[in-house]
């Protein structure tokens, strides 16, 4: 009796574990932004909590037909759900709405709200980035900036350009990006060179942790007098706001990106098509030197 009740529960070990939800995270990326280890995590910790996997993939090369064989090869392997970032609609669209003609829930995180639902997503995950911008904007035109320039890591995000464009806008000027790229010695060059160029330059919008920090080294080699703010966190730009060289950067609870989508394709799967009834907006939120210190060990970790 002992051998059969241990066979019994054995077979129901293997059936639970052969039930067990599978999904898919393919996130726009080179491999150098300290920004998605976070989603990453937040994704993990919610399939754990569920008791689901998740695979994590991006291209280190950032091709944007490179990500859309990701989904591809994703769709292929018919997963319970799929969450992609979409930086680029008419690069990824097509592979997307492919999965979902397959039977395959997605949900879109961080880039590609207003293109979400075009591609056939369930819902989005993140922040509004133009209104993100233009809260930027805002705040900076009071502290005083009148001539600002965005840094963009790249360009082909259109959530970015959304960012830097929001910007602009509230300060009712045209759009002033350059392209900084992802790599920190071409943003420290490029901006360094940018600030040389144009001595009227007073602001600086980094839409990127990563190149926030590179930028602080090169307003500190130019020798510029600069306000200087950013987007997202990390433990450089913890210290660089609370040593007074960042006005602010702006959070988007990046944890919030990857855990919300698996606890939300859990309940769609497990409770009849269940969803919330709109858009989960996880920013954006001001981090300034009034509440850095409160945020800082979260910096990296789970923002």
């Amino acid at each position: 009796m002992k051998k059969i009740l241990l066979a019994t529960a054995a077979i129901a070990a293997m059936a639970s574990a052969a039930a067990a939800e599978r999904y898919v995270m393919i996130t726009h990326t080179q491999g150098t932004d300290p920004f998605w280890p976070v989603v990453e995590k937040g994704a993990k910790d919610a399939a754990a909590a569920v008791g689901a996997t998740l695979e994590y993939n991006f291209d280190p090369s950032g091709d944007m037909s490179a990500m859309a064989k990701l989904i591809e090869a994703a769709a292929a392997t018919d997963p319970d759900g799929i969450i992609v970032s979409l930086p680029d609609a008419d690069a990824l669209g097509g592979a997307i709405r492919s999965a979902v003609d397959a039977g395959i829930p997605v949900i879109t995180i961080n880039s590609g709200l207003e293109n979400s639902k075009d591609v056939g997503a369930l819902m989005h995950v993140g922040q509004p980035e133009y209104d993100a911008g233009k809260a930027a904007g805002e705040r900076a035109k009071e502290e005083g900036v009148t001539n600002g320039l965005c840094l963009n890591q790249e360009a082909y995000n259109t959530a970015l350009v959304d960012r830097c464009t929001g910007y602009f806008d509230a300060f009712g000027q045209e759009l002033n990006q350059i392209d900084v790229s992802n790599d920190v010695t071409q943003i420290k060059t490029r901006t360094a060179a940018a600030l040389q160029a144009d001595e009227s330059i007073d602001g600086l919008m980094a839409v990127g942790p990563h190149v926030c920090e590179a930028a602080w080294e090169a307003v500190e080699e130019v020798g510029a007098d600069v306000h200087l703010a950013c987007f997202d966190l990390s433990p450089g730009v913890m210290d660089l706001i609370e040593a007074g060289h960042v006005s602010f950067t702006i959070d988007q609870q990046q944890r919030l990106q990857g855990y919300m989508p698996v606890i939300v394709l859990h309940l769609y799967n497990t409770n009849a098509g269940m969803l919330p009834g709109a858009n989960v907006t996880s920013g954006p939120g001001f981090v300034d030197a009034s509440n850095a210190a409160d945020v800082k060990s979260q910096a990296g970790v789970n923002r």
